[in-house]
């Protein structure tokens, strides 16, 4: 008959293989997570930089400016145990033209003018800072939505939205949605 301290052990010993297993499986993980990152940081670079240049006047990119990429992405070193690679986007938004789609536009971007065209698409009216906020799932605090209301505005000052009354947007006319012109 075995001990009470032998099983005790046996069970400690499983336990303990278990977690190693587990501990092996979590950094196989994350070395995937992080080169997945690194994709997907390296294509949305990519947009911004193919943006930018379709966006400049008259097909000049000579005053395009470049985005800044991270050291560690720029290197392409390996990342230990880190909080995941977070690319901020640059918010450069380009002047609307006939035929320049949505895509153009950063992702924060693009989630602006989509959630107004649901709103027109329902016949809601125009859309809020506030309102913005919470449709995004941010909670409606003062940061937060004089952030969105900061994007909103840029995006009338380059022919994306208008302005109808103050705080309130809409799509402009000459634009029929996020995924491109009219």
């Amino acid at each position: 008959m075995p001990s009470v301290v032998g099983l005790l052990e046996q069970h400690e010993r499983a336990a303990r293989r278990r977690v190693d297993g587990l501990r092996e499986e979590a950094d196989r993980i994350e070395a995937e997570l992080a080169v997945a990152e690194q994709e997907w940081s390296e294509w949305m670079i990519a947009r911004e930089r193919v943006g930018a240049v379709l966006s400049a006047p008259g097909g000049d990119s000579a005053g395009v400016v470049a985005t800044e990429v991270p050291e560690d992405v720029a290197a392409g070193a390996e990342r230990e145990a880190s909080p995941p690679l977070v690319v901020k986007a640059r918010s450069q938004v380009p002047m609307w033209r006939e035929g320049l789609a949505g895509t153009a536009l950063s992702v924060d971007y693009q989630r602006i003018p989509a959630s107004v065209e649901d709103r027109v698409r329902l016949g809601q009216g125009p859309l809020t800072c506030q309102e913005m906020a919470a449709v995004f799932g941010l909670d409606v605090v003062p940061a937060k939505v004089e952030g969105l209301r900061s994007k909103a505005k840029r995006l009338v000052a380059r022919g994306w939205l208008a302005e109808p009354a103050p705080g309130r947007f809409t799509l402009a006319r000459s634009v029929s949605g996020p995924d491109g012109g009219s």
